[in-house]
């Protein structure tokens, strides 16, 4: 499917604010390369299994198209769909999951209300089914299931934090990619009531102040996002998110304050995501060379970009926040918003942009500026640009050989 955005959709988004025409175009690249994703998956997979896994998800559609939407659309359906493809295209490695279709096909048919019969082999003593949770058969073996299996086995339900919107995901095996990968960040193991029942906690006061500071923004995650996965010990971000995973936000259990900000931040990265999805905004490498305020590392073009982006979102959040009183929201918008307006010309003079990636980052721009309409008492925008610039001087000391790139 080919997308076409127009300047002034490419502009709200530009800006991080939620608009009408920014949500739908972002569901939209995510279903339409959800689909192309799983569509190569089957072209790929061999035997007659995989379709007859497919033809059970076809039959559900047919009764309940939007719960079956809901399962091929999962952000843990992404990844498993990501991996399951390249292993596919890697016969020397670990060999694919294609036994995951039918774990999709039996959630599907399920939550359809449709007559099956299948056959599957629990993992581990459980079979996992995306969007439901986990069956716990009382022996090992394949277990034969039907429409009737969910309400006669054994089940662990995947949790839905307060409002109905978003699920708590500590229970899909691919709710972050396998172990096997390289990452900086790792999904905790499942969670006892008593960690559900802290996340509830957190998650209603976090929405109660989302709701109340920026309701626009509450509004645009409970349509973006569709699972919380809680983090691991020992990760120190606070949240992060992944791009096969769309939809979904890793986040660590925290106060609702901080959870409300990650949260804002995290999404953007999602929605920036889908852009670049289906537009190109610049052309840089990988290199690691800019100073990112908010990090210690260099970073590539692209990690620049998000970052900026996230925060300049953050930035609007506290301002907002401030506005209603919230106590400590002016040093944050302060700090955060100097961060960014020290990024965003070193981002504009970078060569490397496309036409579009620079209206997009103009677009950036003007938002940052529309801020100085309601700035904050006092001296605590100089005293935020003067640790800034204390904070760039140590980074250079540091980075002596990439000091050029630093400032324009």
């Amino acid at each position: 499917m080919r997308f076409a955005v127009s300047s002034h959709t490419l502009r709200a988004l530009a800006s991080t604010e939620p608009s009408a025409e920014g949500t739908r175009l972002v569901r939209d690249v995510r279903r339409s390369k959800r689909l192309l994703l799983l569509r190569a998956v089957l072209d790929a997979a061999p035997g007659a299994e995989a379709a007859e896994r497919w033809a059970l998800l076809e039959e559900a559609e047919r009764q309940d198209p939007e719960a079956v939407r809901d399962v091929l659309h999962y952000p843990a359906t992404g990844v498993w769909a990501e991996e399951t493809l390249r292993r596919l295209h890697a016969p020397q490695g670990p060999p694919p999951d294609l036994a995951h279709l039918g774990a999709l096909a039996v959630a599907a048919a399920l939550r359809a209300g449709i007559g099956f019969k299948a056959t599957l082999r629990p993992v581990g003593g459980r079979l996992a089914l995306p969007t439901l949770g986990l069956l716990r058969p009382d022996r090992p073996g394949p277990l034969a299931l039907t429409e009737r299996s969910w309400d006669s086995c054994a089940t662990l339900p995947l949790h839905a934090l307060p409002g109905g919107r978003t699920a708590l995901d500590d229970l899909d095996p691919y709710r972050a990619p396998p172990a096997a990968h390289p990452a900086p960040v790792r999904p905790a193991r499942r969670l006892t009531p008593k960690g559900h029942k802290r996340w509830d906690t957190q998650w209603s006061g976090a929405l109660t102040l989302l709701e109340r500071y920026d309701s626009a923004r509450a509004d645009e995650i409970g349509r973006l996002l569709r699972t919380v996965v809680p983090l691991g010990g020992g990760t120190r971000s606070s949240g992060a998110t992944l791009p096969a995973a769309a939809g979904s936000v890793l986040a660590r259990a925290q106060a609702p304050p901080a959870l409300a900000a990650t949260l804002v931040h995290e999404v953007q990265h999602g929605k920036l995501a889908a852009l670049a999805d289906v537009l190109t905004l610049h052309t840089a490498d990988r290199t690691p060379r800019l100073w990112a305020p908010w990090r210690s590392d260099p970073r590539p073009l692209e990690g620049l970009l998000h970052g900026a982006y996230a925060h300049l979102a953050l930035a609007g959040y506290w301002q907002r926040a401030a506005l209603y009183g919230a106590r400590g929201a002016w040093a944050q918008h302060a700090r955060v918003r100097a961060q960014v307006a020290a990024v965003l010309p070193v981002l504009r003079a970078q060569p490397q942009l496309t036409v579009t990636g620079r209206e997009f980052v103009d677009g950036m721009a003007a938002a940052e500026r529309t801020m100085d309409e309601l700035p904050p008492p006092g001296d605590q925008h100089a005293t935020a640009r003067r640790a800034l610039e204390r904070e760039r001087r140590a980074w250079c000391e540091a980075h002596p050989e990439l000091a050029a790139f630093v400032q324009v």
